[in-house]
Formats: structure tokens, sequence, C-alpha cells
């Protein structure tokens, strides 16, 4: 197991102290070698010796995704691209990918992060760890790569997709923890109940979870139906990857590695900071990357931070599971709806299956919420009157949870497109409907 206590467990003081030394030394580093960071400080009126405190963070101007895009693709890095020994970048499925690198020192600092990430699970080096995220520009394969060789445990870099050999690999190598996002999860397991495989012959204990915001329903779907315990963990590729916050085994939320990620929750409104417990967007700062750190980075997820001291002994800031991402919300007649209300809601209810679609269209003036909801074989064979009595359910839950009036479409099984990768919850037609004026 591999447990780092000196800057795990530390005081919340002795922390803090670590996280201003590091903070200051940041400020004047990308002041002195990053063209953008000079600029934005500047008209600010800011110079590194104006960071006194750790109060004095707020002083400071926040970077989005925009800036990324801007400067690509290597405008914001903060050593020469000789030191780079690792490039990644995002899918780019919007325009221009954004762009990150790491010198050696932060790959290492990637694996001692992961290592930590995968402590937090329970993993030890007698695990053999199956990693079906993606490997390539994609942060998610290689980081947990990198932290599970730290640690010592066996890796099978098997990749996404392919779902039968992953079934193969499992059950012929004894894997005994599972990396990959929770809806390919899911994926897995439906295709594993439909092989009637020999459950017997799956060692699976532990599913480490990522790369897309679920929920504690979703979350218990999924150890009930693989037979694990599933593990929350948090990262994004403009941080680091992988490996910036993770469950551990007391539930109590997910431990941000703040010696070397610095957070706030801020209102993603107004940009003003939030204190603990309260819902707000999440804002990183890196204390120690070298070739890409980034000053108040609003990484667009919606959570909240928790200080109270975890049983587990680690000492660091916690923040919920991801509540929705700023981007993801969808506005339908002023009512602020995330996918993982309805979720929480069709969880709750426990008839259907774990795969469902929001679509919003716009009739005339108003928008229209319509909820696409798959239910078993068994349950699509019923009479229409249980059909009909599910659907008003469903209805009746959601339109409680959200505020606004929501139509219910039951499909068949194998309706919804399944996903390998990112699962695609919303399909938003109001964007043809602008275009096409």
């Amino acid at each position: 197991m591999y447990w780092n206590a000196d800057l795990e467990c530390v005081p919340l003081e002795q922390r803090r102290e670590l996280q201003l030394e590091r903070l200051k030394s940041l400020v004047r580093r990308v002041y002195e070698n990053v063209p953008h960071y000079q600029r934005v400080f500047r008209e600010a009126g800011l110079r590194p010796d104006d960071i006194l405190t750790l109060d004095d963070l707020a002083k400071l101007p926040f970077t989005t995704k925009d800036d990324l895009r801007r400067t690509y693709p290597f405008g914001l890095f903060a050593t020469p691209l000789r030191n780079t020994v690792r490039v990644h970048a995002s899918s780019g499925t919007t325009g221009k990918p954004t762009v990150v690198g790491y010198t050696r020192q932060d790959v290492d600092i990637w694996s001692e992060v992961m290592a930590r990430t995968l402590t937090c699970a329970g993993v030890t080096q007698d695990d053999i760890i199956q990693i079906a995220y993606g490997y390539g520009l994609f942060t998610g394969g290689l980081g947990v790569h990198y932290g599970a060789e730290k640690l010592g445990a066996t890796v099978i870099p098997v990749s996404v997709g392919n779902t039968k050999r992953q079934i193969m690999l499992m059950q012929d190598f004894g894997t005994t923890v599972l990396a990959c996002t929770p809806s390919y999860a899911l994926h897995l397991a439906e295709v594993l109940e439909e092989s009637r495989v020999d459950r017997t012959r799956i060692r699976l204990r532990v599913g480490v979870f990522g790369a897309e915001p679920w929920t504690k329903q979703m979350g218990r779907e999924l150890e009930s139906k693989l037979n694990i315990v599933a593990i929350d963990i948090f990262g994004l590729s403009e941080i680091i990857g992988p490996g910036v916050a993770s469950e551990c085994l007391y539930n109590t939320g997910l431990h941000i590695f703040d010696d070397h990620f610095l957070p706030e929750v801020i209102d993603p409104v107004t940009g003003k900071q939030l204190p603990p417990g309260e819902e707000g967007e999440l804002v990183i700062t890196t204390l120690t990357k070298e070739a890409f750190p980034l000053i108040r980075y609003r990484t667009r997820d919606i959570t909240k931070l928790y200080e109270e001291p975890c049983p587990c002994g680690r000492t660091h800031v916690r923040m919920s599971k991801i509540l929705g991402r700023t981007d993801d919300m969808l506005i339908v007649r002023g009512v602020n709806v995330f996918p993982s209300q309805v979720e929480s809601v069709l969880l709750e209810i426990g008839q259907t299956e774990p795969h469902y679609l929001l679509v919003v269209d716009r009739r005339g003036p108003l928008d229209q919420l319509e909820v696409w909801v798959e239910v078993s074989d068994k349950v699509f064979a019923d009479e229409v009157r249980h059909l009909e009595t599910l659907e008003k359910t469903i209805q009746r839950e959601l339109e409680s949870t959200l505020g606004i009036g929501v139509k219910v479409k039951l499909v068949e099984p194998k309706t919804i497109e399944r996903s390998q990768g990112k699962a695609k919850r919303v399909v938003d037609k109001r964007d043809l409907y602008n275009r096409d004026k």
C-alpha cells in the first residue's frame, strides 16, 4: 500500500504553510516565464510580491479554457519544450484541442498522486488492475497506469472497447480492480450478464471510476451488478489528468491532494469565493506543476468543499461528488437542470435500466424537456397499464425534483446508444432551432 503520511496526514496549519510557500513560488515563476500571465497580472495591477497570504489568492485572475485555446498549442507552457517529456491534449470536439505538457518531475508527481488515489480505493501491490480508460492523447489511461506501477500493482493496459475481450481477460488474468468510466462499467456489466459468464471466474473487488460525473445511486447500481466497491476519482487534463482527488473507503467525499492542487469554490456568476459547505464552481491552482502551471483554473464542475477530518486519517480538504457542470447544465424555462438529478430519480425508483437521455426542444416560445428511459425486456413486455403507471411515476418524481413539466418516454432495451468513454446524456435540439433561424 502506498501511503505518504508526511504529506497526506499533516495538520491543517502546516499544510497551509506549505501551500503558501508553493503559491508564492508559482506566481513568481509564471510571471517570469509565461507572457499571458505577465500581461493579465499587469492588467490587474499585481506583482508577485503582492501575494503575502493564502487569502491573496482571491486577487489573482482566473484562467479559463478559452485562455488555453487562445494560446494554442504551447503559449501557456512555463518551461522550454526541450524540458517537456510528454504532451497530452483534449479531444478537441469543439475546435482546437487544449494542449498540456509535463516535465519529468510533473510525470513523477502524476505517478505519486495516482498512487495515492489507488491507495484511497484500497488497492495494493497484490492487485491486478485492468485499465479500460483510453490511452493516447487522453490522460486517463496513462495516468492510472503510472500510479498503478508506482504502487507496484500488476497492470493490464487493455484500453477502452472490445468488451468481450475485456471480459475474457478478466477471467483469464484474474483482474481484481477495474478502472474506466462509470458508463462503460455499466455497459460491461450488461454484457457480462448477457454472456452468462461463470461469475465465480470474475475476481473483481474494486472499481475506480472517473472522467464523468456519477451519482451515489449509480455507484450502488455498479456495486450490485459487478459485486465491487465503487470508488469515485476526479481529475482533468488541464490540471494533471486523473489524480486530483479521490474517494477513500469511508465515502466521506473526495480527498483533494491539496499539497499539489489548491482548491476554491466560487459563485459561477460573480466569481466570489464561497465558504466550505456552499455549492459552487470548483477552481484549482496547480502548486507544483512545472511545464503547464495554471492559476485559478475554472473547471466548470459544481461541487462543495469540506474541511472536517476524515476517519481515514488524511487531512486534505474534501469535495462532494460532482453535482454537475456549468457548461452541461440545461436551462429549461428558467430552471437549472443537471443530468445527475435525473439519474438520481431514475435509480431511486429502480424499475428501469440505468440508461437515459434528456432531449430538449422548443415548441413555439417554450422549451420542452423529454426524458427517454430504457426499461428491461421483462418490463417492456409487460401490459400497457403497468407501463403507463411506471411512466406516470417517473414523470411525477422528476417534476417534483426539477420543478418543471417533463414528458417521459419509455423505450425498448438497447435503444439508447452505449458509451465506451464518456456517456452522452443530453440532446439539445434548441441549438439546431437557433441555427436554422
